[in-house]
Protein backbone atom coordinates (compact mmCIF):
# COMPACT_ATOMS: atom_id res chain seq x y z
CA UNK A 1 0.00 0.00 0.00
CA UNK A 2 2.77 2.42 0.93
CA UNK A 3 4.76 1.49 -2.17
CA UNK A 4 1.73 2.22 -4.35
CA UNK A 5 1.28 5.63 -2.74
CA UNK A 6 4.93 6.53 -3.29
CA UNK A 7 4.73 5.33 -6.90
CA UNK A 8 1.62 7.40 -7.58
CA UNK A 9 3.23 10.52 -6.14
CA UNK A 10 6.37 9.86 -8.19
CA UNK A 11 4.33 9.41 -11.38
CA UNK A 12 2.52 12.70 -10.76
CA UNK A 13 5.85 14.46 -10.26
CA UNK A 14 7.23 12.88 -13.45
CA UNK A 15 4.15 13.99 -15.38
CA UNK A 16 4.56 17.54 -14.04
CA UNK A 17 8.19 17.49 -15.17
CA UNK A 18 7.25 16.49 -18.71
CA UNK A 19 4.47 19.07 -18.90
CA UNK A 20 6.90 21.81 -17.86
CA UNK A 21 9.48 20.64 -20.41
CA UNK A 22 6.78 20.59 -23.11
CA UNK A 23 5.76 24.14 -22.19
CA UNK A 24 9.33 25.39 -22.35
CA UNK A 25 9.89 23.81 -25.77
CA UNK A 26 6.54 25.08 -27.05
CA UNK A 27 7.30 28.62 -25.85
CA UNK A 28 10.67 28.54 -27.64
CA UNK A 29 9.06 27.30 -30.85
CA UNK A 30 6.51 30.11 -30.65
CA UNK A 31 9.14 32.74 -29.76
CA UNK A 32 11.35 31.81 -32.72
CA UNK A 33 8.36 31.65 -35.12
CA UNK A 34 8.82 27.96 -35.84
CA UNK A 35 5.14 27.47 -35.07
CA UNK A 36 2.43 30.09 -35.02
CA UNK A 37 -0.18 30.98 -32.43
CA UNK A 38 -2.50 31.56 -35.40
CA UNK A 39 -3.07 27.79 -35.46
CA UNK A 40 -6.03 26.72 -33.33
CA UNK A 41 -4.22 23.56 -32.22
CA UNK A 42 -1.09 25.42 -31.10
CA UNK A 43 -3.12 28.12 -29.33
CA UNK A 44 -5.28 25.52 -27.53
CA UNK A 45 -2.24 23.47 -26.53
CA UNK A 46 -0.35 26.53 -25.26
CA UNK A 47 -3.34 27.79 -23.27
CA UNK A 48 -4.00 24.35 -21.76
CA UNK A 49 -0.40 23.89 -20.66
CA UNK A 50 -0.38 27.46 -19.31
CA UNK A 51 -3.45 26.74 -17.18
CA UNK A 52 -1.81 23.60 -15.80
CA UNK A 53 1.54 25.18 -14.97
CA UNK A 54 0.48 28.68 -13.85
CA UNK A 55 -0.35 27.59 -10.27
CA UNK A 56 3.13 26.07 -9.96
CA UNK A 57 4.89 29.18 -11.27
CA UNK A 58 2.82 31.88 -9.54
CA UNK A 59 4.43 31.72 -6.06
CA UNK A 60 7.92 31.66 -7.56
CA UNK A 61 7.23 34.58 -9.91
CA UNK A 62 6.14 36.65 -6.91
CA UNK A 63 9.47 36.03 -5.18
CA UNK A 64 11.84 36.42 -8.14
CA UNK A 65 12.88 39.82 -9.45
CA UNK A 66 12.36 40.66 -13.13
CA UNK A 67 15.23 39.33 -15.24
CA UNK A 68 14.38 41.24 -18.40
CA UNK A 69 12.14 38.81 -20.21
CA UNK A 70 13.77 35.61 -18.99
CA UNK A 71 11.51 33.48 -16.81
CA UNK A 72 13.42 31.24 -14.42
CA UNK A 73 10.32 29.88 -12.67
CA UNK A 74 10.13 26.67 -14.81
CA UNK A 75 13.75 25.89 -13.95
CA UNK A 76 13.15 26.46 -10.25
CA UNK A 77 10.00 24.31 -10.30
CA UNK A 78 11.89 21.52 -12.11
CA UNK A 79 14.67 21.67 -9.53
CA UNK A 80 12.09 21.58 -6.74
CA UNK A 81 10.38 18.56 -8.27
CA UNK A 82 13.69 16.70 -8.54
CA UNK A 83 14.57 17.49 -4.92
CA UNK A 84 11.11 16.33 -3.82
CA UNK A 85 11.49 13.08 -5.79
CA UNK A 86 14.86 12.41 -4.15
CA UNK A 87 13.45 13.14 -0.69
CA UNK A 88 10.46 10.87 -1.27
CA UNK A 89 12.72 8.10 -2.56
CA UNK A 90 14.93 8.37 0.50
CA UNK A 91 11.90 8.47 2.78
CA UNK A 92 10.52 5.33 1.18
CA UNK A 93 13.83 3.53 1.58
CA UNK A 94 13.90 4.50 5.26
CA UNK A 95 10.25 3.88 6.12
CA UNK A 96 9.02 1.50 3.43
CA UNK A 97 10.11 -1.81 4.94
CA UNK A 98 8.82 -0.86 8.40
CA UNK A 99 5.31 0.30 7.42
CA UNK A 100 4.31 -2.22 4.76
Amino acid sequence: MVLALFQIIDMILQLATWVIIAQVILSWLIAFNVISMQSNFVRTLAMTIERITAPLYRPIKRLLPDFGGIDFSPLIVLLGIQVLRKLLGGLYLELGPTIT
